[in-house]
């Protein structure tokens, strides 16, 4: 819906104006985190989170294909004041379970509005307010709140739909075409031949989940991907819990562990990465043999870490590959056959359900139509402010994690900024503050919001025109380096020439 459509809902239909000092956008990881820090450091503070879902949990509920967990460990992955007490790699059910622990523990429900579609946004100078127009879409109601703040909580991909390319002849399929992130209830898989398209970590979950009960199952990928494998177990926690240490201690003293590893690791793919390289590949080629052909089906043309890794906990993948359940075929589609999949080699794949393992859709902010006084924002017009503000857009934050990290590591940070900043204001007696660039800033070079040379996946190769830029100075640039950002960011000079109080 756009602007003026929004304007258009009935006053009939709409409930009188709510007002709160901050407006989350989003119940997912990110936005219960988000609202977690508000109560603990900016007590007494009014807010409202929106939610378009009918529950909690975001990706952990939309997702719903067999086998879902999380590729990222639930020790750097969980919050920072919330001790994770299971396996590291972790189910959908546990992770919402967990995220429901953290809603009760902390009376967060009463501040959730679910069913709540945000259509528009609308920052008005004149009263320093963000005025927000939601349907619910339970009842179609329309309705309207203010905010002083808006915090964007809401993820980065579009819920409502995955991404899949076009293909020849997809009509003619007599089977089923499905998409993991819209599974279908009723889909049965015993007894039938699955060919699942990609290699992603959708691809490598999803697939050791149904070969058990599958005819067969083929993960067919245009190229290569990168994985680690590794017990889903972390043995420090193991042995830590056999001394009978706290879990408070024992969850800070894993997560430390775990982030150290990985920051040597993320540099190791930079500095060494042929290295690197050998050894990932060394991992997958002493569960499939020496016989197999790594070099068609599992060595990418690419350097580690220049685009994500999944993780494939007790290389449950690739036992199902050596047992001859799964297999892997590697070609582009040609087109579908009444019977399955024609690739361009000429070989043809014979398929009773065929899963589109193919990505997402990047969603910019939610997808809402936002406007600074009147007049239309495009964020691709606006430079990032370390990845969580943008220049000219007043009183808002964007939570956007790490790729190379868990995700939530950079919610734990955005959010200590955030409630800085509120305090700050509050201090200040001012209503409003803006990025803008300095004037030492003016001759900067805008460039992509990532550097492709950097991390290049094709979900944000695809819209990276959609982003803000990004420019040559780290107050300019969503890094992805959580290991500086964990101390540039607290250091962060409330007082620079970048923000504009009024």
């Amino acid at each position: 819906m756009n602007m003026s459509a929004a304007r258009n809902i009935s006053a009939s239909t709409r409930q009188a104006t709510e007002h709160f000092d901050v407006l989350i956008v989003g119940a997912g990881i990110s936005g219960i985190g988000s609202a977690y820090h508000l109560t603990k450091q900016r007590p007494g503070t009014s807010f409202v989170i929106l939610e378009t879902k009918d529950s909690f949990g975001g990706t952990w509920q939309t997702h719903r294909y067999p086998g879902i967990r999380s590729d990222s460990d639930l020790h750097t992955f969980g919050y920072s004041f919330k001790p994770w007490v299971g396996p590291p790699i972790a189910t959908a059910a546990e992770i919402l379970s967990y995220m429901g622990d953290v809603i009760a523990e902390n009376d967060l429900s009463s501040h959730i509005r679910y069913q709540h579609r945000i259509e528009t946004a609308s920052w008005s100078s004149e009263s320093n307010l963000w005025t927000i127009e939601a349907v619910k879409t339970d009842s179609g109601e329309g309705a309207t709140f203010t905010a002083n703040f808006l915090w964007m909580c809401q993820g980065y991909y579009r819920h409502s739909e995955g991404y899949t390319p076009e293909w020849r002849d997809t009509a003619k399929f007599k089977g089923r075409i499905v998409h993991p992130q819209r599974w279908p209830g009723d889909l049965v898989v015993e007894g039938k031949k699955v060919v699942v398209i990609g290699s992603g970590a959708t691809a490598a979950t999803l697939i050791p989940a149904i070969a058990d009960q599958c005819a067969h199952v083929t993960m067919l990928q245009r190229s290569p991907t990168y994985f680690r494998l590794g017990r889903n177990a972390i043995e420090l926690a193991e042995e830590l819990r056999r001394l009978q240490v706290k879990e408070e201690w024992i969850h800070e003293i894993v997560r430390r562990k775990i982030l150290f590893e990985q920051d040597a690791f993320t540099k190791r793919c930079i500095s060494e990465p042929e290295q690197v390289k050998k050894e990932l590949l060394g991992q997958i080629s002493a569960v499939l043999g020496p016989d197999y052909d790594m070099a068609t089906h599992f060595t990418p043309n690419y350097r580690p870490w220049r685009q994500r890794i999944a993780f494939v906990p007790d290389a449950d993948l690739f036992h199902g590959i050596k047992s001859g359940k799964a297999s892997v075929v590697t070609d582009e589609i040609d087109r579908f056959t009444e019977t399955g999949i024609r690739l361009k080699s000429g070989q043809s794949l014979r398929a009773d359900i065929i899963v589109t393992a193919t990505g997402f859709n990047l969603c910019i902010l939610g997808d809402i139509a936002f406007a600074i006084d009147g007049k239309p924002l495009d964020f691709a017009d606006t430079v990032t402010y370390r990845g969580m503000m943008f220049t000219g857009v007043p009183n808002m934050a964007w939570v956007f994690g790490y790729f190379r990290a868990s995700w939530t590591l950079r919610t734990d940070l955005v959010a200590d900024f955030v409630c800085r900043l509120l305090g700050y204001m509050k201090q200040k007696g001012v209503k409003k503050v803006v990025p803008v660039l300095r004037p030492e800033d003016h001759n900067m070079p805008l460039l992509s919001w990532i550097d492709p040379e950097n991390f290049n996946p094709n979900y944000l190769m695809r819209d990276m025109h959609l982003l803000p830029k990004r420019g040559d100075k780290p107050e300019w640039q969503h890094s992805q380096d959580y290991w500086a950002e964990k101390d540039q960011i607290p250091a962060i000079d409330l007082d620079d020439k970048a923000f504009v109080y009024s």
